[in-house]
């Protein structure tokens, strides 16, 4: 299978996970504002906003898994696929920004102890908990694949944590009488939650800058290529990625004068394409084969 049907796959699948994931964050988010009015509960209402925004990013990486599906143009050759990463951008800036506004919001509260049914909490909490677990089983393995159904998996966990902090926070005031653990519940929430949205926008931004892709060492790469018979040397060396699962690499390699005089270019690259695919799983490769002579004349700083 080609890296773009494999990529074309990947996408119709993960757009069923993010589609489940919706619609059991839609109930989370009904459960919990519910539960928030009907027991006063910080932790719950706390929860519920960064359910709102999760629930927005899911819908976005939906869109954006959906927009990435189209065929490339003459104006963007790739076609749509950095949407996927564009989208865990945005949703990684989005759970940093629900973050602080629930540590502000906890902090301003802590003075402010109002009674809060702890046993009708514990009961939203538990039906967050079951609805969040779902969502995450559903997105497990789509998360392996994808940065972009990496950002929503991270927003469900992120989820599912925040309605054990709530389970917690009822317990303890169903039977201590300790209002203020529904604030510390509202803390722990944001602070579990920045940590894997700081991971994932840190390959975000990998990705963007155009960074070697992970798992790929290209003194490996340069070995191999070199190996392969017929090539002298190799430079002009670079690997990035598209989007999740779609690394590219291009190289300038220099083969011997006799590859060119026997017209046997075709079965170098055959060559070069398998021993990077095979080695690397990268399929999508641009080989500019040169001559020795050719190579003498390559600025020296890019060898």
């Amino acid at each position: 299978m080609t890296g773009g049907h494999a990529h074309g796959a990947t996408g119709l699948r993960n757009r069923r996970r993010l589609l489940v994931a919706l619609l059991l964050g839609l109930v989370v988010l009904a459960a919990e504002v519910v539960g928030a009015w009907l027991t006063g509960s910080l932790a719950l209402l706390a929860d519920a906003g960064h359910v709102v925004t999760d629930v927005a990013g899911v819908a976005l990486a939906l869109a954006a898994v959906t927009y990435a599906q189209r065929p490339p143009t003459p104006t963007r050759t790739f076609g749509t696929l950095r949407a996927e990463v564009l989208a865990a951008a945005v949703n990684g800036l989005v759970l940093l920004g629900v973050a602080t506004y629930v540590v502000v919001e906890a902090i301003r509260r802590w003075n402010e102890e109002d009674a809060v049914d702890g046993g009708l909490m514990l009961v939203f909490g538990v039906i967050g908990l079951v609805a969040n677990a779902l969502a995450l089983a559903v997105l497990s393995r789509g998360a392996r694949e994808s940065l972009n159904v990496r950002g929503a998996y991270l927003e469900v966990l992120g989820d599912l944590l925040g309605s054990i902090a709530v389970i917690v926070a009822a317990v303890v005031i169903a039977v201590t009488g300790w209002d203020r653990a529904d604030v510390v519940a509202s803390l722990a929430i944001a602070a579990l939650m920045v940590p894997r949205t700081l991971s994932l926008l840190r390959d975000v931004v990998h990705v963007l800058l155009e960074g070697t892709p992970r798992g790929v060492d290209l003194a490996e790469v340069r070995r191999h290529i070199t190996e392969v018979e017929g090539v002298r040397d190799v430079h002009e060396l670079h690997a990035w990625t598209i989007t999740s699962g779609v690394p590219v690499l291009s190289a300038h390699v220099v083969v011997d004068d006799e590859v060119f005089a026997s017209g046997g270019t075709g079965p170098l690259l055959d060559r070069l394409t398998e021993c990077l695919g095979g080695c690397f799983e990268v399929d999508h490769c641009t080989f500019q084969l040169e001559p020795a002579e050719h190579a003498r004349h390559e600025d020296a700083d890019h060898a």
